[in-house]
């Protein structure tokens, strides 16, 4: 077997275990960009109701200089305000 051979084996298959890493991290990406729960970007706070079934909750939203409220929020991603304003917000085990 040729040294060309060889090396453009070599490469091919490191092209290939590249790529498989990389659609692993494609897949991985949605989840982390979304988590369940309360979380926050750089300028607003949402809360991700996480579930298959279809249920409304009921979350406590902490609110920064202002009263804390309840809200009813379905399966999915709710805005909940600023990130600035919003302090955070956790499910008070009850449906609505």
């Amino acid at each position: 077997m040729s040294l060309r051979r060889i090396v453009t084996g070599a490469l091919g298959s490191a092209a290939l275990v590249l790529t498989s890493l990389g659609a692993v991290t494609a897949q991985a990406s949605p989840s982390a960009a979304d988590p369940c729960g309360f979380y926050e970007t750089s300028s607003d706070a949402y809360y991700n109701h996480c579930t298959s079934d279809g249920s409304r909750v009921v979350i406590q939203v902490r609110v920064a200089q202002a009263p804390d409220y309840e809200r009813c929020v379905g399966p999915g991603r709710t805005w909940l305000g600023s990130a600035d304003k919003i302090q955070g917000a956790h499910y008070v085990n009850r449906t609505c």
